[in-house]
């Protein structure tokens, strides 16, 4: 940190731009300040998952960070790496599985999972930046921002761990279910993963209760809500 001639602070970033809501939050006295985002809320198999990134050096932030939408696989492990290896930088993920899903819905799901990841991070964790919609439960104050894994290096880098963290996820599960490609589509609603869902039926990772997952059983003869 440094001053300007004013004598007012002034944080050095190589990702300044996106710490316009961090910023403003340091100075109003919170110091640990967690950015939350969730990974895999449209997908048809597997976890939903949620990080919670704090920076805790602001001047150890890596250059790079984006909405993980917006980068390529590469960035993003190279990015996961380097969030990962800063002892500055404290995180927490957290996964909510498919059958857990279809019990309380997605929705839920996703709130749960962001509740636990910014739980792992008590006490000391102040205040909270959600990327979208505002949540439920959350431990501390929160302010959720439309689009904020573009707009904030906090919610930036939990994009990018909870991607990471669920890419990899199923690209292991993909061994114990390789039918299905779930290397190649994590469990996304794509051509390829319907077609082997309609060829093999439902594995114990897919989420009953997605209306994919229920017309391809229903065409198989099952009755709707039959297997969850």
């Amino acid at each position: 940190m440094t001053c300007d001639d004013n004598g007012s602070a002034v944080y050095m970033s190589c990702n300044d731009q996106l710490l316009s809501h961090e910023k403003s939050l340091w100075e109003r006295g919170f110091s640990f300040v967690g950015g939350i985002d969730e990974a895999g809320r449209g997908c048809m198999a597997g976890p939903v998952v949620a990080a919670c990134v704090v920076f805790t050096d602001r001047k150890k932030i890596p250059a790079g960070l984006n909405d993980s939408k917006k980068l390529t696989h590469n960035q993003r492990m190279e990015l996961r790496e380097k969030l990962l290896a800063e002892p500055s930088i404290r995180y927490a993920v957290a996964e909510v599985g498919s059958n857990e899903i279809d019990c309380i819905n997605i929705l839920k799901g996703t709130w749960k999972a962001m509740r636990e990841a910014a739980a792992a991070l008590l006490p000391d964790l102040q205040y909270i930046l959600v990327d979208g919609n505002a949540v439920k439960g959350l431990p501390v104050e929160s302010l959720n921002i439309v689009k904020g894994d573009a707009l904030s290096a906090s919610i930036a880098a939990a994009s990018i761990l909870a991607k990471t963290h669920r890419d990899l996820w199923m690209v292991k599960a993909s061994k114990a279910f390789p039918q299905y490609g779930f290397e190649i589509h994590k469990g996304y609603c794509t051509k390829l993963h319907n077609e082997m869902l309609k060829k093999y039926g439902p594995c114990p990772l897919h989420r009953m209760s997605y209306a994919p997952v229920q017309k391809i059983l229903f065409e198989q003869g099952f009755e709707q809500g039959e297997l969850f």
